[in-house]
């Protein structure tokens, strides 16, 4: 006697499969499944109410496969076995099923036997309320629900995929769980918000996948996840499936204390590739947390700045050409090391600011160029929608949904990595349509003019969003025109950045330093002219990573003279940028003096410090970061005219210039005197507003720095002899190609 098995049917079951003819229709949908083109496999799939007395259809597409059994969850019997639609992927069965509608699928193929749920049993990830709200451009967190997520749907653990495809014929999911198949799961399309999702029952986190796209235009192409929250590397490409960082809820004061507008803030500029490379290779996170946290609170600044650290497939652009904007790269270490190093940061006592470039995209095909078939992501017309100066694609921030794609990752790294700012990149390529453009190579806007309206107004509502989402977190611009109010609030008219980077500063005060000193009485205004815009906006100084590349040299190189003379210059522009109104940048590799231009497949000079000239320079910039914290003078007022007075702007012909400091606090002044030339000044005169002892708390070139020692012995004693306005005055020695502050005794 035949012995019965629990994987058996019953007669009933055996008799309901058997009445599973295969109905017409079935051969095609064999086919569309085949040739990847069902655009609504959830109306086949799984399990249809075929007759009223509760019999179902049971449709299920299995590539490789041989046999496809329905079993039941409870005790693994078989309620059908199903059979093949001619010589396709495509199995059909009738089958009777429980009150709860669950079952199981059993597949075999040459790789054995396995048992998985259906896909196709289930309902949608995106509940009404988000669908509408992707469909309007409003949704405050799109990522918590496009992308990837495990999660579990009806008790059952799997991953919810969704990607905002509107004008593709079909998308389905290919990755490690399919063996890159993408006929094996193709996605519903949730019309009302041009979305494609499925839940995937058994895959979980770690899971590399990509979206098989058949676009509007017949091309069928693997598109990476753009709210991917992992990738990987180069030249795969892949998404990777992880849980959303836990939010992070305990910077808010601590943000608004270091980020105000009358805090301190001095910036550490920061490739993360190539500060150091421990055995010549990539730092990790965890590499970088040890080494390069420590260090920046050695040399006393507040806040560290990363060039982008979104995936992007070519080391080469530094990461301003980004695929994965939701995705830390691969290349220095997991999310979670990422975000293990974001909290040594703050441990520390430091901010982090990220460069986000919400700007332009790169051209890749895996990523999200013509997404959908379509100029999706991008402006249709290359007179929008390409930048000419980096081969890239411009963001559509007309459409509402890439808006929402953008401002909402602006918040995705502040609330979910703790990140307590950014900075954006290329402001003013986005502000323009004619930006680097000829005449007849760009579209005006429709008032005739050359403002790129839909840009600006995503400006304003990421920053208004930002401020009413994380109070404290800075948003900085990088913004090279005079568009007016760039910092001023959106409901005053501006762009609602809390500072903007000041270029016109920079760039001045670079010609200045390149100059021969014979020439520089000629050139006088290029230091004193910025004090005519100085309170136009909320400014930072910016001695950044676009000073040190593309052929112009490092700093030292670039400043004039012979090896001493340029290690003097360069500690007169520190001294002289930390006394200036506005808050200080200073890019890696600054400070130590380094020789050649910044090279992103080198760790930066750090044998140089060797050299006691170099030595000299990296104490000179941990001292002035030190004085520029502990003196309100030199931070408290940097927006307020009575913060900074001229004391001597006229002196061209000795190249001097002098001005004062002034904090809240009357007492708490800083007298600010610089000789830019090599020729030392003594018994120079200056007015000071008070009587008494004033202390020289810094020296350029002080031996400490590897300088001459020409200085005034610690202090001076102011004389009642009236100058520059007033009635005291101290004199000076004025060394060559230096600058000296002097405070008040108290």
């Amino acid at each position: 006697m035949k012995q019965t098995s629990s994987l058996d049917p019953s007669p009933e079951v055996l008799k309901a499969a058997t009445s599973a003819q295969v109905q017409p229709h079935e051969d095609e949908l064999a086919r569309d499944l085949h040739d990847g083109v069902c655009t609504n496999p959830f109306a086949f799939l799984g399990c249809h109410l075929q007759t009223d007395d509760g019999l179902y259809r049971l449709r299920v597409f299995a590539p490789g496969c041989f046999a496809v059994s329905a079993l039941s969850p409870a005790d693994r019997r078989v309620l059908c076995q199903l059979q093949r639609v001619s010589d396709s992927a495509l199995f059909v069965g009738v089958v009777a099923l429980a009150a709860s509608g669950d079952y199981l699928l059993r597949l075999e193929s040459d790789l054995g036997a396995r048992e998985i749920e259906d896909p196709y049993r289930f309902g949608s990830w995106l509940g009404q309320t988000d669908a509408w709200l992707l469909s309007e451009g409003s949704h405050l967190r799109p990522w918590e629900k496009l992308g990837s997520h495990p999660c579990s749907l009806e008790g059952v653990a799997g991953v919810a995929f969704a990607v905002w495809a509107p004008n593709a014929r079909q998308v389905s999911l290919a990755g490690e769980f399919n063996l890159w198949n993408g006929r094996c799961h193709p996605m519903r399309f949730r019309v009302e918000c041009g979305v494609w999702e499925l839940f995937l029952p058994g895959v979980g986190s770690g899971a590399l996948y990509k979206y098989d796209v058949l676009g509007a235009d017949g091309q069928r192409t693997l598109k990476s996840d753009p709210y991917a929250l992992s990738s990987e590397l180069p030249p795969g490409n892949a998404s990777r499936v992880m849980d959303l960082p836990a939010p992070v809820t305990d910077r808010a004061a601590i943000r608004q204390k270091g980020n105000a507008l009358d805090a301190p803030i001095c910036i550490y500029e920061v490739h993360a590739g190539s500060w150091r490379k421990p055995m010549g290779q990539l730092a990790d996170w965890h590499f970088l947390a040890e080494q390069l946290v420590p260090y920046v609170v050695e040399m006393g600044f507040t806040h560290i700045e990363l060039l982008p650290i979104h995936e992007h497939p070519f080391y080469a652009s530094w990461g301003y050409q980004p695929t994965g904007l939701y995705a830390p790269t691969s290349r220095y270490g997991s999310p979670a090391s990422f975000l293990a190093f974001v909290q040594a940061v703050h441990e520390a006592g430091l901010q982090l600011i990220l460069d986000w470039v919400p700007g332009h995209f790169p051209t890749d095909a895996h990523a999200m160029a013509r997404f959908d078939g379509t100029a999706l992501y991008e402006y249709a017309d290359p007179k929008e929608g390409f930048h000419r100066d980096w081969n890239t694609l411009i963001y559509n921030w007309g459409r509402h949904e890439v808006r929402n794609f953008l401002v909402g990752n602006a918040l995705f790294w502040i609330e979910r990595y703790g990140v307590d700012g950014l900075r954006v990149d290329a402001v003013a390529s986005m502000l323009y349509r004619d930006y680097s453009r000829p005449p007849n190579e760009w579209i005006p806007n429709e008032h005739g003019g050359r403002e790129n309206l839909e840009a600006i107004e995503f400006i304003r509502n990421t920053n208004r969003v930002i401020g009413e989402q994380t109070p404290g977190a800075a948003v900085m611009a990088e913004e090279s025109t005079a568009f007016p109010g760039v910092s001023a609030p959106p409901w005053a008219g501006g762009l609602g950045f809390h500072y903007k980077w000041n270029m016109g500063w920079m760039h001045d005060t670079l010609s200045y330093f390149e100059k021969d000193p014979m020439y520089r009485r000629f050139h006088h205004d290029s230091i004193s002219f910025a004090m005519m815009y100085a309170y136009s906006e909320h400014f930072v100084l910016p001695l950044s990573h676009d000073e040190v590349v593309h052929g112009k040299g490092s700093l030292f190189s670039r400043m004039w003279g012979d090896e001493w003379q340029k290690a003097a210059n360069l500690r007169s522009l520190f001294a002289l940028m930390y006394a200036h109104p506005g808050r200080k940048l200073l890019f890696m590799g600054s400070e130590l003096g380094q020789l050649n231009e910044w090279n992103h497949d080198a760790e930066l000079d750090w044998h140089l410090l060797q050299n006691g000239l170099h030595a000299g320079i990296q104490a000179l910039v941990r001292d002035v970061n030190q004085l520029y914290k502990s003196s309100k003078a030199l931070h408290e007022r940097d927006d307020e005219p009575g913060g900074f007075s001229w004391v001597e702007v006229n002196d061209r012909l000795s190249s001097v210039f002098a001005f004062m400091r002034q904090a809240r606090a009357e007492t708490d002044q800083i007298l600010v005197a610089c000789n830019f030339t090599p020729v030392p000044r003594h018994n120079y005169r200056l007015g000071v507003p008070r009587p008494g002892v004033w202390r020289e708390v810094l020296n350029t070139d002080s031996t400490h720095y590897a300088g001459g020692g020409v200085g005034n012995f610690g202090s001076v004693i102011s004389q009642d002899l009236p100058s520059h306005g007033q009635a005291q005055s101290v004199c000076l020695t004025l060394p060559p190609l230096a600058v000296v502050w002097l405070a008040p005794e108290k």
